[in-house]
C-alpha cells in the first residue's frame, strides 16, 4: 500500500515534447496575433483552475460526508491541487500585460465614455482586480497545501485525529470555494462580455469544473491501474464514478440549458447580446456541440451503466469530456476577444503544452508520496469496495 509512483524517462520526454509544442504555439501567437496568444492563455489557464478546483472540492467533499468508496483515490485530487502555484505564476503575465487585450473594461477611455463600465468600475478596475486574484490562488494554495500536509501526517501518526481536522478544513475549504471560484469567474470570463451578466454564471461553471474534474480523475485511475498501480481499481469503483459523473452530467445540462432558456424566452437585447453571437454566426455550430459533447453523449452512455463495465470505453469517454470542457471554456473566452471563430495551431499546441506541463507537475507531485492513504480509517471499506 506504500507504492510510489516511478516516473520513466520516456513519460518525461512525452511531457518536455507537448511542452516544447505549447511554448512554439504561443511564441507563433505573440508574434503574429498578439490578441489571440492572450485569449489562449486565458482559455487554458482557467481551464486547469476549473479543473483544480472541482479535483479539491471533490476531495473535500468525501472527508466531509466520511465517504469510503473513493479514499483509495484521494491522493491523485490532491497531486492535481499542487498545480495551483504554477497556475498562478501562468496568470502573471496576464496581469500585467494582456488586461487590455482581454477585457475591455481595462482601458480608461471606455470608462470614460461608457455609462454601464463607469457605474462597474468601482469593483472592475485593476487595482482591485489583481487583488482579487492573489486572493483567490492564496486561499486555494493554503487550504489544500494544509488538507494535504494532514492527509501525509495521517499516514505517518494514524489515528482519528488528522482524519478530524481533514473533515473540519474541508467545510472551510468548501465554502471558500463558493465565494472565490464565483467571484473569480466573475472575473475572468464573465467580464470579458462586460455589458452582460447573469446570475447563474458562477453556478454553471463550478458545476462544469466539478462535473470534469471527476472525469480527470477517472482517467487518471483507470491509466495508473493499466500502468499497474492501484490493483484494486474494480467495477464498483467505476460505477461509483459513473454515477458521479452522470449525476453532474445532469446538472451541468441544466445549468447550461436554464441560463440559455431564460435569456432566449425573455428576448431582451441586454441580455440576447450575449448569446446572439454563438448562435447565429460561424460560432453556432460549436455553441450545439458543446452540448452534445458534455450533455447529450454521456448522459445516454451512462445512464444504463453498462459503459461502466470497460476500463477501455471509460476512459475514451473521459478524454472526449475533456475535449468537451475545452470547447466550453473556449466558447466563453474567444466570442468575447477575438470576435471569430480560430482554431489552429495556435490553440492546439497550446493546449497541449498545458497538458504536458500539467502531467509533469501532476507525476512528480504524486510521486512524492505513497499513492495510497495507508492510515485512514476507511481505507479498507474502499479497497474491498463491492
Amino acid at each position: 500500500m506504500d507504492q510510489k509512483l516511478v516516473i520513466t524517462p520516456k513519460f518525461k520526454i512525452a511531457a518536455f515534447v507537448l511542452m516544447a509544442i505549447g511554448v512554439a504555439a504561443f511564441i507563433l501567437a505573440f508574434m503574429t496575433e498578439p490578441e489571440r496568444g492572450w485569449a489562449n492563455l486565458m482559455i487554458n489557464n482557467y481551464y486547469f483552475v476549473a479543473l483544480a478546483v472541482g479535483a479539491t472540492f471533490f476531495v473535500a467533499l468525501q472527508s466531509i460526508v466520511q465517504a469510503g468508496w473513493s479514499v483509495a483515490f484521494n491522493r491523485i485530487p490532491h497531486a492535481i491541487a499542487n498545480f495551483f502555484p504554477v497556475l498562478l505564476v501562468l496568470m502573471i503575465p496576464i496581469v500585467f500585460f494582456g488586461l487590455h487585450s482581454i477585457y475591455h473594461w481595462s482601458h480608461e477611455d471606455a470608462v470614460a465614455h461608457d455609462a454601464l463600465i463607469a457605474h462597474k468600475s468601482p469593483y472592475l478596475n485593476v487595482p482591485f482586480f489583481i487583488g482579487r486574484l492573489l486572493f483567490y490562488f492564496a486561499v486555494w494554495i493554503c487550504m489544500t497545501q494544509l488538507l494535504r500536509k494532514y492527509s501525509f501526517k495521517e499516514d505517518v501518526e494514524g489515528g482519528l485525529s488528522y482524519f478530524n481536522k481533514s473533515e473540519f478544513y474541508s467545510k472551510v475549504y468548501i465554502f471558500s470555494l463558493a465565494l472565490t471560484f464565483s467571484l473569480a469567474s466573475f472575473d475572468w470570463i464573465m467580464s470579458i462580455d462586460v455589458h452582460w451578466f447573469s446570475t447563474i454564471f458562477a453556478l454553471r461553471n463550478f458545476a462544469m469544473g466539478f462535473y470534469h474534474a471527476l472525469v480527470l480523475i477517472l482517467l487518471i485511475a483507470i491509466l495508473l491501474n493499466k500502468m499497474g498501480y492501484f490493483p484494486f481499481l474494480n467495477q464498483s469503483h467505476l460505477r461509483d464514478f459513473s454515477k458521479y459523473i452522470l449525476l453532474m452530467c445532469i446538472i451541468w445540462g441544466y445549468t447550461w440549458f436554464s441560463q440559455y432558456i431564460l435569456i432566449w424566452y425573455a428576448n431582451l437585447p441586454e441580455e440576447t447580446i450575449y448569446y446572439l453571437p454563438r448562435t447565429k454566426g460561424e460560432f453556432t455550430v460549436l455553441f450545439y456541440t458543446e452540448f452534445v459533447v458534455n450533455w447529450v453523449v454521456p448522459f445516454l452512455l451512462l445512464l444504463t451503466g453498462q459503459i461502466a463495465k470497460s476500463k477501455n470505453l471509460m476512459m475514451i469517454l473521459m478524454i472526449f469530456l475533456l475535449v468537451g470542457q475545452y470547447i466550453d471554456i473556449y466558447m466563453q473566452v474567444t466570442v468575447g476577444t477575438l470576435h471569430e471563430l480560430r482554431i489552429g495551431f495556435i490553440e492546439i499546441g497550446s493546449f497541449l503544452g498545458y497538458v504536458g506541463l500539467f502531467a509533469l507537475v501532476f507525476a512528480w507531485s504524486f510521486s512524492k508520496r505513497p499513492m495510497v492513504p495507508v492510515n485512514h480509517p476507511l481505507l479498507e471499506e474502499s479497497l474491498k469496495s463491492h
